[in-house]
């Protein structure tokens, strides 16, 4: 089987990866891109490639039609798509004769559309899956080949919640290739009534608010931990990233103001929030924030 790859970030080189060692299977051809400005977690693909003799090409966003060109040469029987930041086209949806699997890490069809993995935290949820399905010109809406549930412990952040989803999928997609290979590979349509969607967020979906309640801070900061940019606020105008937080377990007069500056440590801030509670928010650059500041 000659199968074809798109992608450029961290999951992607993890899959292209387990792919080249799918007996039976033939990565022909490569399309990544040169850097990303979109990508936190981007990740140079060429030199797999080089190593395996495998040709690619850099996709110019503005002239997509060029990596369609470069792939209908290679007779390609499937594409994976894994890591890319926008949908195929339907000439690219069209060009392998079983089509072209896509990844999501979410329970399809709930939770379909952008940043999964920081929805899933910031919403406080409890569990995820990691998803692959025959990509058609939706986001996320064909039919899926292979699901597993993943648990959100309330330890995780988005580090480790990225690498519970790269080491299941990672079985996932061998298993998958080999039925693929095999011809064994199982499609169910997903069931569009239950769909839900996520929309796409922007940097003000990272600024604390701490007239929120703790958990929901809580639930920020860990969503926005690496490869993502770090949840913030505002003080004397300058941003001020956030690493990490803990909850108080300490309860706070109502009538002091959600914002408020209540002690300091070395390299934490507890601020009060809504209600009777505060959080801790641990920052690694330095401020002169001190004790009944506001923020």
């Amino acid at each position: 089987m000659r199968v074809g790859f798109i992608g450029c970030v961290d999951s992607s080189r993890a899959a292209l990866q387990t792919l080249l060692g799918v007996e039976g299977l033939t990565v022909a051809a490569v399309v990544t891109r040169e850097q990303s400005a979109v990508n936190a977690d981007f990740c140079d693909l060429t030199d797999l490639c080089n190593d395996n003799g495998i040709p690619f090409h850099f996709e110019n966003p503005k002239a997509r039609e060029a990596s369609v060109y470069f792939l209908e040469t290679f007779e390609l029987d499937v594409i994976f798509c894994i890591g890319w930041s926008y949908l195929l086209n339907e000439k690219m949806l069209a060009l392998p004769r079983q089509g072209v699997i896509g990844f999501h890490p979410a329970k399809l069809p709930s939770n379909r559309g952008r940043h999964p993995i920081i929805w899933a935290l910031t919403l406080g949820l409890g569990e995820t899956a990691s998803t692959f399905f025959l990509m058609d010109e939706g986001a996320d809406s064909g039919p899926i080949v292979s699901q597993a549930p993943i648990t959100i412990e309330d330890s995780d952040n988005a580090t480790s919640l990225y690498e519970k989803i790269l080491q299941v999928s990672q079985v996932q997609l061998a298993h998958l290739a080999s039925a693929l290979v095999s011809g064994t590979a199982v499609f169910k349509e997903q069931d569009h009534s239950k769909a839900t969607y996520w929309r796409k967020r922007s940097r003000k979906d990272g600024t604390i608010d701490f007239r929120m309640a703790a958990f929901s801070i809580h639930n920020l900061v860990r969503a926005l931990a690496p490869p993502y940019p770090s949840a913030e606020f505002i003080f004397n105008g300058k941003t001020i990233l956030v690493q990490s937080s803990f909850i108080s377990s300490d309860s706070y007069p109502l009538n002091i103001e959600p914002g408020k500056v209540l002690s300091k440590s070395d390299d934490g801030l507890l601020v009060k929030t809504a209600g009777n509670e505060a959080i801790w928010l641990y920052v690694v650059e330095n401020h002169n924030i001190v004790v009944g500041d506001y923020l």
